[in-house]
């Protein structure tokens, strides 16, 4: 055997060790991923030193890049949520449409509020409304739970600073704010089509959505009641901490491409990750300060971070392992297995939403199956001709595939909407699959395109 096949067989074992220690030991994901580092540099034959230093540099590197931003990211998503300014966002964005396209609202709102919190608040504060709507626009459960998952998933996968996409910049090399562009305009894109293919169906095949097996009576209330204490914002307010970061970064994204050298460093300070979060974070406060009070404002913000801890170590665990892939040789084995098949731009693609699809499958977690195609797809962006935003956005695509029982947004929309495994799998599973798949081939439609023109 080769070294290189043996490489890549290191590789592969490592994964799997992974994986059983993920589903069958039910070991944490993040101690997992370095216990798997470990593996894969002592089956390379570098020294055991060797393989920690690589693991501890790998780790401090990816979160010398991304953990003050998703710190600040998971604060900013709070401290909207607690003011009551996605609320807001999603009353407003809903009465803004019309009845007969109210499903298309909710799922706008929730691609605007998955941006800066969790997809779990996302649903919270969206099923009520759908629900309320539900009776109106006479509509089932499932289009209402479809359209938010939609919405939500769409803006989770693809625009930081939820931590994967946040993630594809320092894993590839590229700005972050080609990664908010790509996947605000992909993701909107793609949640209205899905929306359409998804209500369509639901339309159409009126014996597919059974309220007495799908619906479950045993469903968790969800509390609607407003905190009396909180006055929240205005539309404009509650929008305001969500588009700071995302403009400063996108200024310093289209200046630096315009003004090249001549780029005045204002921009490259305000326009910075870290410095653009940290001003959404601050405009967050304040606002906070001013609907809630100073002392809830500061409550929610420290909160907040109780949650990130776990956030960090993934992340952190993702660049242990994808810095291991580099240091052993294994990046460079799998361009030389792979090499014949970058000159088809079409087949990298289509490997990149497999590889995420399969590791997904078998992880349940988008975070850790997102860092770990893209640490080996990343391998063989170079020898590409494509922006690697492509290829990242095609591993991103794939870990949307089939989530079920073994993914904890499954459990989520399933509990709070009162539908059953079965009306989970209909709905949570079925509209992310159809949203996979769409953005795969938006994603090889833009790339004969790209392929064309250039």
């Amino acid at each position: 055997m080769s070294h290189s096949a043996w490489l890549f067989c290191s590789l592969i074992i490592s994964m799997v060790i992974i994986l059983v220690l993920i589903l069958k030991v039910k070991l944490n994901a993040a101690i997992s991923l370095v216990l798997g580092s470990i593996l894969m540099g002592l089956l390379s034959g570098i020294s055991m030193v060797d393989t920690i230093e690589g693991i501890n540099t790998g780790f401090g590197n990816m979160l010398k890049g991304m953990g003050l931003p998703i710190g600040f990211g998971i604060i900013l998503g709070e401290l909207v949520s607690a003011s009551g300014g996605a609320k807001i966002i999603a009353h407003k964005i809903v009465k803004a449409f019309p009845k007969t396209k109210a499903i298309y609202a909710i799922g706008l709102a929730a691609f605007i509020l998955a941006i800066p919190v969790y997809f779990d608040v996302t649903f919270v504060i969206l099923i009520p409304i759908g629900v309320a709507l539900m009776k109106e626009i006479n509509k089932s459960i499932a289009h209402i739970v479809g359209a938010i998952t939609i919405g939500a998933a769409a803006a989770h996968t693809m625009v930081p600073p939820t931590p994967a996409p946040l993630a594809a910049g320092e894993i590839f090399g590229f700005d972050t704010g080609i990664m908010i562009g790509f996947g605000t305009v992909f993701g909107l894109i793609g949640v209205f089509l899905v929306i359409f293919i998804y209500t369509k169906f639901l339309d159409k095949k009126t014996t597919f959505w059974n309220p007495a097996l799908d619906e479950s009576a045993e469903g968790v209330q969800i509390d609607a009641k407003e905190d009396a204490a909180v006055n929240p914002p205005s539309f404009g307010l509650s929008l305001l901490p969500i588009f700071v970061p995302i403009i400063l970064i996108l200024l310093n994204t289209v200046t630096g491409s315009a003004m090249g050298d001549a780029q005045p460093s204002i921009f490259v300070f305000l326009g910075d990750k870290t410095t653009a979060l940290l001003a959404g974070a601050i405009v967050a406060y304040l606002i906070g300060v001013k609907c809630m009070g100073k002392e809830k404002a500061e409550k929610t913000a420290t909160d907040s971070l109780s949650s990130a801890g776990i956030v960090f170590l993934i992340t952190g665990a993702g660049g242990a392992f994808s810095n291991i892939i580099t240091i052993t040789g294994v990046s460079d084995a799998i361009s030389d297995i792979v090499s014949g098949f970058t000159s088809n731009v079409f087949v990298v693609i289509i490997l990149a939403y497999f590889v995420g699809l399969l590791i997904k499958q078998v992880t349940g977690s988008g975070t850790v199956s997102a860092l770990t195609s893209m640490t080996i797809m990343s391998s063989v962006a170079s020898s590409v001709a494509l922006p690697p935003v492509m290829i990242a956005m095609a591993c991103l695509a794939g870990t949307l595939f089939g989530a079920t029982v073994n993914d904890s947004g499954f459990w989520i929309v399933t509990n709070m909407s009162g539908v059953s495994v079965k009306g989970g799998i209909k709905t949570y599973t079925l509209s992310e699959m159809i949203e996979s798949v769409t953005f795969l081939i938006l994603l090889l439609l833009v790339t004969l395109g790209y392929v064309i023109i250039f």
